[in-house]
């Protein structure tokens, strides 16, 4: 059975408080439902996105002859849909594009109603917090009290977690994948690096390129490059690419240019920068790796996570996968510990895969596995 995807919106007219201190009004957040919502409204699971993903999460879109676009496919399709491991025959799954993003939702892209301008540059700064409480007024709107669970990877994972503190008593059950109680010193490092790539690019024009309309591509290009490595494990790049040369240059190897692409590695991280700059905006990249970076709940708590997760009342499930060295397993060992410690309900699994911190949105069948098993035996009650 194919699950049909409709985008919808909301808008949201009353001003939203920001952590920055600053607050944001007339605002839309772009959105997708599947499945039915029961009669006590008990069955919804929110899930939250990372960097570069979006309200898109399951389904395909349909074109107006009524068939299903090629390659419309929702980022988490292998784990949402009738009979998967989110089932919508028995969930009710909303899928929110954040503040900030460039996928539906207002964002640098906008316009500022206080100035009738395009945002750029001027897009307030957005945290974690921040799109929690977006996404509860959201929620709110919906008739929602109670989450049966709130899920999200990565980034996504830091606003279950987030969730689970900000809201304890709207969520029973929070699922948290591939992700990490906050960002370790060499992962901010990463983000900065990528940021100064956009921000240096002669297009960038202080984050006003769209009034020259102008896109800081170049910026965009290095940046996904720099991200794409760190999502990949060196076991699987060595085993796609290893040392190849370009089919071009195999006949005639080593041009000893430091400009030519000579590796098949090389021309496949230009690909995806290239596509990458086409369809992503360099605010909005800049805006997400920051909230990425401001993310850390023990902050308030002198650095005790246990502490901070002392507020959540919700049950637990948390994945890692083994070769993911951008969010290592060992980070959330440190968030089981935690509620551990607090005495809560936590199952967690290590998933051994090979393909570093992008396991999270492939089709594993230990992992969809564990997922599904926590689902059925423990949400769904």
């Amino acid at each position: 059975m194919t699950l049909v995807a409709t985008p919808l919106t909301m808008h949201f007219e009353a001003a939203l408080p920001l952590q920055s201190g600053t607050s944001i009004r007339a605002y839309d957040l772009s959105y997708e439902t599947y499945g039915t919502l029961n009669a006590d409204r008990s069955n919804a699971v929110l899930i939250c996105h990372a960097l570069n993903a979006s309200h898109h999460v399951a389904g395909v879109y349909l074109d107006a002859a009524g068939q299903p676009v090629a390659k419309s496919e929702g980022w988490w399709d292998t784990m949402i849909g009738p009979g998967k491991a989110v089932d919508t025959d028995v969930f009710f799954v909303i899928g929110v594009n954040n503040l900030g993003s460039c996928f539906g939702s207002t964002g640098p892209m906008q316009t500022n109603p206080d100035t009738g301008a395009i945002y750029g540059a001027d897009f307030p700064v957005v945290t974690v917090e921040d799109w929690v409480d977006a996404q509860a007024r959201l929620l709110d709107a919906l008739g929602i009290q109670t989450l049966a669970a709130v899920m999200g990877g990565s980034l996504g994972g830091m606003q279950a977690l987030s969730w689970t503190l900000q809201y304890p008593d709207r969520v029973r059950h929070a699922v948290v994948v591939a992700s990490a109680p906050n960002l370790t010193a060499e992962n901010i490092a990463f983000n900065e690096v990528a940021r100064r790539a956009i921000a240096t690019d002669p297009d960038f024009n202080g984050g006003h390129y769209s009034r020259l309309g102008v896109v800081p591509k170049r910026g965009l290009r290095i940046a996904r490059m720099i991200g794409h490595i760190t999502y990949l494990s060196d076991d699987v790049m060595n085993e796609k690419f290893g040392r190849q040369q370009t089919p071009t240059l195999v006949a005639s190897p080593f041009k000893y240019s430091t400009q030519e692409v000579e590796f098949q590695i090389e021309s496949y991280l230009r690909y995806q920068g290239d596509k990458f700059s086409e369809y992503f905006d360099a605010n909005t990249y800049l805006l997400i790796t920051r909230a990425l970076d401001y993310f850390d709940p023990a902050r308030a708590f002198g650095g005790d996570l246990t502490k901070a997760l002392a507020t959540a009342t919700a049950q637990f499930l948390l994945v890692s996968f083994t070769t993911d060295w951008r969010f290592a397993p060992a980070r959330s060992r440190e968030i089981v510990k935690a509620l551990l410690d607090n005495q809560r309900d936590v199952s967690y699994a290590e998933i051994d895969a090979p393909h570093g911190h992008d396991a999270f949105l492939l089709d594993d069948d230990r992992y969809i596995g564990v997922v599904r098993s926590y689902f059925q035996s423990k949400v769904a009650l």
